[in-house]
């Protein structure tokens, strides 16, 4: 079983955006870890689901006291989800696996695997106006080439340099 991710640089880069994008949407996070951006979503939002394949993620997260209108499930990305939502939250693994020694941080090999897979299926998730908030990373190479592959409109909202790397914020849509 894999730990569960707590909140860091990312998960605060990301958080920083939630009150402009989630007032008064149905939001879905793919990927909770600890619930941070979940729980930040709700303050805004008028519904909240958050899923992850940790299923440690989930049961922590269900042990947290939270209103009716935020629900945690396990999900591999999108295959328990059901139904269209207004924003999409996504921190994904995002670093190529040669670069780190946590599971929960491994992108696949160029560290964009996961960001694939996803982008493959996120636009069937979203309403007609719908968002996609989600973190990539500098060490991720061609990110925008994925978001054009997959037809998505996107616009890098923030952006933050670490240590080795730099991460940012997208915004994308249909």
């Amino acid at each position: 079983m894999y730990e569960v991710y707590e909140p860091r640089e990312d998960s605060f880069l990301l958080l920083k955006h939630i009150k402009e994008y989630a007032k008064d949407k149905k939001v879905l996070e793919i990927g909770t870890g600890s619930g941070i951006l979940a729980f930040e979503a709700l303050k805004y939002a008028k519904s909240v689901l958050a899923t992850d394949i940790n299923k440690n993620a989930i049961h922590n997260a269900k042990q947290k006291t939270f209103p009716k209108n935020l629900k945690f499930i396990y999900s591999n990305l999108f295959s328990n989800v059901r139904g269209k939502f207004d924003l999409i939250l996504f921190n994904p693994p995002y670093l190529p696996s040669k670069e780190i020694e946590y599971i929960e941080l491994d992108g696949g090999k160029n560290g964009t695997e996961i960001i694939e897979k996803f982008l493959k299926q996120a636009g069937k998730f979203l309403n007609k106006q719908g968002k996609i908030l989600m973190i990539c990373s500098s060490l991720n190479k061609n990110i925008e080439g994925l978001f054009n592959k997959y037809n998505y409109k996107f616009k890098k909202i923030d952006e933050q340099s670490f240590f080795f790397e730099k991460l940012f914020v997208f915004c994308l849509w249909t």
